[in-house]
């Protein structure tokens, strides 16, 4: 009788959470407008600058470069981005990452 009692308690949740007096939530409030302006503050900015040989997408945030999206008309799309914030652009390479581990030699003969 006593390993039945937790399955019985166990069926009779779902007719129990039934019988809760449920109340629907109250709706969301807007956001204030100071939050607007902010999300409006980082969304990049894009201008795209198209010419005969490739396409550029300069991706910018309050006014400063960080980003270039060249899509040359033969071959594949590359990144040139600013990493350190200094206006020299490196090529994003999936191949080569940023963090690399540490390859020292501890003994060699």
């Amino acid at each position: 009788m006593r390993r039945l009692l937790p399955f019985a308690l166990f069926a009779a949740l779902p007719v129990w959470a039934q019988q809760a007096d449920l109340q629907p939530l109250p709706a969301v409030p807007p956001p204030p407008p100071e939050m607007e302006a902010f999300d409006a503050a980082i969304e990049p900015q894009v201008t795209i600058v198209k010419q005969e040989t490739e396409t550029r997408e300069e991706y910018r945030i309050k006014g400063k470069l960080y980003m270039i999206k060249v899509t040359p008309a033969v071959g594949p799309a590359y990144y040139l981005v600013d990493r350190h914030g200094d206006g020299v652009f490196m090529k994003a390479d999936s191949v080569q990452a940023e963090i690399r581990p540490p390859m020292w030699i501890i003994h060699s003969w």
